[in-house]
């Protein structure tokens, strides 16, 4: 009997959280979907502003309740401070919505600004339910343009598009937080692309497969696994004289840092240099786990792959 899902997704405030949450939940069956600004509005009913001045503020401007400004040295700083405080009065409660969920065996998604990295301690419902945690993120650009449809729909525009640069700090340091606990940041350009990597992370539907091509096929093959929104997991080259095969680490589910590695690949080339010898020593032989959102797409991927030329059978 497989675990219940428990799908928690992060972002500030105008990346698209609240839709691709309501899409996943759709496919994947779940009928509980929480924001976690509901969340919020119940402790503020326990917890008065007279205790908790920065809970009773917007997760953006909460830094205007901190008393000594003056020992943050930039603005920044003072920003996620105060958005810090905000949700660390959040999270308690969410953890408690998530062990009901999974004593009673629920799936659950939940989505909000709350949901940080580092702060929801997660390890302790790892052995009772199957959980996946992601930040979502994109260009600020494309954050602006939602960030000031979304302040319009809600009817809080004045307000809201005065903050879209401590919004835009915040999304940054939700990032960072994600990068350094290993949680999944998602560039949430299109709705049915971000979907599909997230269901690649959740589903775990892949398959090891064994290729050969030079260096410079790298991206081609890249771009093939990604078109499916699938995911690369780790490498491995198998070298003439060595047992085992040389292992390397990798996760590549998202275009925009494929794409940055692609760059500096070409900017840096000792690291190319490198990376050539390695697959001349192993005759350009290596192989891949590939995840992928469904069945249907993973066998796609590697039919394209073996059409390119690249698959290894065996």
């Amino acid at each position: 009997m497989r675990k219940p899902y428990v799908i928690l997704i992060g972002s500030a405030s105008g990346i698209g959280k609240s839709t691709i949450a309501s899409e996943l939940a759709k496919i994947l069956g779940i009928k509980h979907l929480i924001e976690s600004d509901f969340i919020r509005e119940i402790v503020r009913g326990v917890i008065g502003p007279e205790f908790a001045p920065a809970l009773h503020k917007s997760s953006f401007d909460a830094y205007v309740t901190i008393r000594d400004k003056e020992r943050y040295k930039t603005n920044a700083a003072l920003i996620n401070a105060g958005f810090q405080e905000h949700a660390s009065f959040v999270i308690p409660a969410i953890e408690k919505v998530i062990k009901r969920a999974v004593d009673d065996f629920d799936d659950v998604v939940i989505e909000g600004v709350h949901l940080v990295p580092g702060f929801i301690n997660i390890d302790q419902f790892q052995d009772d339910a199957d959980i996946h945690f992601f930040v979502l993120n994109a260009d600020e650009e494309i954050h602006k343009e939602r960030f000031v449809k979304r302040a319009m729909k809600i009817k809080r525009g004045g307000k809201h598009l005065e903050y879209f640069k401590e919004n835009r700090i915040i999304n940054d340091y939700l990032a960072e937080q994600a990068d350094e606990h290993g949680v999944p940041v998602i560039y949430n350009d299109e709705i049915d692309t971000t979907v599909k990597v997230m269901l690649t992370h959740i589903r775990q539907i892949c398959k090891t497969i064994k290729l050969r091509h030079g260096v410079d096929s790298i991206k081609d093959e890249t771009s093939t696994v990604l078109k499916y929104g699938g995911r690369m997991e780790d490498i491995s080259y198998f070298i003439h004289g060595f047992t085992e095969p040389l292992r390397r680490k990798i996760n590549v589910y998202d275009p925009k840092e494929a794409e940055r590695f692609f760059a500096s690949l070409e900017r840096n080339k000792k690291r190319k240099e490198d990376l050539e010898n390695i697959y001349e020593l192993s005759n350009n032989v290596h192989s891949h786990r590939l995840c992928a959102p469904d069945e249907e797409s993973l066998n796609k991927m590697i039919k394209e792959l073996d059409e390119k030329g690249y698959l290894i059978k065996e």
